[in-house]
């Protein structure tokens, strides 16, 4: 340990006090500190900082000059007004000030029988860094008078002990202790538009949804998804409770005001915690240069958060070239149309800035996700869970590390029935992302398909420990109602009466519980607010069905089935509740048409289909023990395959 002035620096246990108090560090700034501490007042380039702080990263110096400002300020100055890090002009870095081992500092100055001369106890500084005094003549050695063997043969192990010191402390190395990489957690809200201009209104949330996509790949934050932020874009802001629900300590928040081909976004990076403005600027610029400001943004949150990038991060907050103007206004309005889901028209938007941009990666994961959406909500069939596929692949070629298509692909993976593809997707994502709440929440998804419900739940538990809101408002924690843990499904939900595949859920858990009162309110305004939905049509179904007006379900039912069929339509998880429903009104045999044809097509969850009271009057059919063995066979495989 170390002492300068007010500091105690203790590098073992990755600890900094200032008066007494833990001061934060970043993991670099940290580890800048402790080689220029350890080097004492020893000159240390800029290429030995580099070099020790960053082994494996080609980093830019810019990284260096960042972390040292960093700590000039958390150490302020010393007593004698210096500053603590002098620069040596083109050369690197010194420690400018005295440093004293508390460890060798001792209340009183050593006394001995015999002195040569009167000395002066030694300074603090010159105890830290003076090699430990061995004496000339063993009689004299703190007043002890060695006459004896007994007292030689203690001042030999005396000494094998200091040897053994002195050589673990020049050459062994400092304690690893593991660091944890996400310091930040950030959420980037959307940006309000000053004017209130409806051609202009669709900037908001797709610039967010660019700077999040940008801020991702770095990582020493965590930044919340942009299904997160998305409902914030009308509302007003109210910073501690916005901060509270997202379970962030820093946000960004931006405004934009747009006039003819002039645009004018500012923004701000807030600290929570604290109220202070990290960063604040402006950006006064054309129209068609609007495809730079989700790079100067991000590269300006980085610069305010002060993280480190490797030489790869900074790579991919730079602007793609080969994005024209219009093709990155028509991938912002897709992006708005999705998140506003209206997938058909989102669907245009990104097929055309494909178009203009094939080289553009983020609009075509971005599009292999509206095809999935598209194919699964409003059942848009087999073509374009294929152009999905293709979208998909496109835009892996384009950047083989883009973390989103790689969600996007597992989710599609998942909802056509291959969980074997999509598992080995998510879990190599894992590996570099292992702070990815989508990542763990994908593989949940998939995990359930397989019936490894257990494996599910933790990954999903897992994903919402690391981001509270992940998938919060599209997709539910079904393994819950798997499991038969109703209460803990319904608590799982968000608690919203305005995103009709919540309200939906909510019904059935409710049907679950045995409520059938409140299921069939929840049903019917599910229905009322998406009647295109498959799930709000099966939930509808189900409602007719507790009024016992069954003919009328299957009417209902026969028709989405015709749409389903004509269109090619693959959601395996979707057909089951099919067959639900059809169970609930008494049509057997079309409810066991639907269970064969969801687990032919991969929704293999085994364990579920022994509990669900749904099946219970389908249970007595001779084709349902046949069924039961096929999915517990598959299930059995990937279970070997991947446990």
């Amino acid at each position: 340990m170390y002492e300068f002035s007010r500091f105690r620096f203790d590098p073992e246990n990755h600890l900094l006090e200032g008066d007494g108090r833990p001061i934060a560090l970043t993991p670099k700034a940290f580890e800048i500190l402790q080689v220029l501490v350890q080097n004492g007042n020893r000159l240390t380039s800029k290429e030995e900082l580099m070099r020790r702080v960053w082994p494996d990263s080609f980093v830019e110096e810019a990284n260096l000059t960042v972390n040292i400002s960093v700590l000039r300020r958390q150490l302020g100055e010393a007593p004698d007004g210096q500053q603590y890090i002098e620069t040596v002009p083109t050369k690197g870095y010194r420690f400018a000030v005295l440093l004293a081992r508390p460890n060798q500092i001792q209340s009183e100055p050593v006394r001995t029988e015999e002195r040569e001369s009167e000395q002066a106890p030694a300074s603090p500084a010159a105890l830290a860094i003076a090699p430990a005094a061995i004496p000339a003549q063993p009689e004299k050695v703190r007043g002890w008078k060695w006459r004896s063997r007994s007292g030689l043969i203690l001042l030999s192990l005396l000494a094998v002990l200091l040897l053994g010191l002195l050589y673990r402390a020049h050459w062994r190395k400092p304690a690893q202790h593991p660091i944890p990489k996400l310091q930040r957690r950030l959420a980037v809200l959307p940006f309000q538009n000053i004017r209130h201009d409806a051609s202009a209104d669709f900037l908001g949330f797709p610039l967010a949804d660019a700077v999040i996509t940008k801020l991702g790949y770095v990582s020493e934050v965590s930044v919340r998804p942009s299904y997160a932020v998305q409902k914030y874009g009308s509302q007003t802001i109210d910073i501690p409770k916005l901060a509270a629900d997202l379970n962030v300590d820093t946000l960004l928040i931006g405004t934009f005001l747009r006039e003819g081909e002039n645009l004018r976004i500012a923004c701000q990076l807030i600290d929570v915690k604290t109220d202070d403005i990290l960063w604040r600027g402006v950006f006064d610029l054309k129209y068609d240069k609007l495809l730079t400001v989700q790079d100067e943004v991000a590269q300006k949150a980085v610069q305010g958060l002060e993280l480190t990038l490797t030489g790869s991060e900074a790579g991919k907050l730079r602007t793609n070239p080969n994005v024209s103007p219009a093709a990155y206004e028509y991938y912002l309005r897709g992006v708005d149309l999705y998140a506003k889901g209206d997938f058909p028209l989102a669907i245009k938007m990104l097929e055309k800035s494909t178009d203009l941009a094939p080289q553009f990666a983020s609009a075509w994961a971005n599009l292999g996700r509206t095809y999935t959406a598209n194919a699964s909500f409003q059942v848009g069939g087999r073509n374009h869970y294929d152009k999905a596929e293709a979208a998909f692949a496109r835009a892996l070629s384009l950047q083989p590390d883009e973390i989103d298509a790689r969600i996007y692909m597992a989710n599609m993976f998942t909802d056509t029935g291959r969980v074997e593809k999509a598992v080995p997707l998510l879990r190599e994502a894992l590996k570099s992302n292992p702070n990815h709440a989508e990542v763990h929440w994908e593989l949940g998804y998939a995990y359930r398909f397989a019936g490894m419900l257990q494996e599910s739940v933790a990954e999903c538990e897992r994903a919402r420990q690391i981001d509270p809101g992940v998938k919060l408002n599209s997709s539910a924690l079904n393994t819950y109602l798997y499991l038969g843990e109703y209460d803990r499904f319904l608590r799982s939900l968000p608690r919203t009466d305005d995103v009709a595949l919540i309200v939906f859920y909510r019904g059935l858990g409710e049907y679950y519980e045995g409520n059938a009162r409140a299921a069939q309110a929840d049903f019917d305004h599910s229905f009322a607010m998406d009647s295109s939905m498959l799930q709000a049509i099966v939930g509808k179904a189900i409602s007719l069905g507790i009024q016992h007006d069954n003919s009328a379900a299957a009417a209902m039912l026969q028709k989405l089935e015709a749409k389903i069929n004509d269109r090619g339509m693959v959601d395996p998880e979707a057909m089951y509740k099919i067959a639900q429903a059809y169970a609930k009104i008494g049509d057997r045999k079309s409810a066991i048409r639907w269970l064969r044809r969801s687990i032919e097509d991969g929704f293999f969850s085994y364990p579920y289909f022994g509990t669900d009271p749904l099946l219970i009057p389908i249970r007595n059919e001779s084709e349902y023990p046949l069924l039961i063995e096929i999915a517990r066979k598959r299930h059995d495989s990937f279970n070997a395959s991947f446990f």
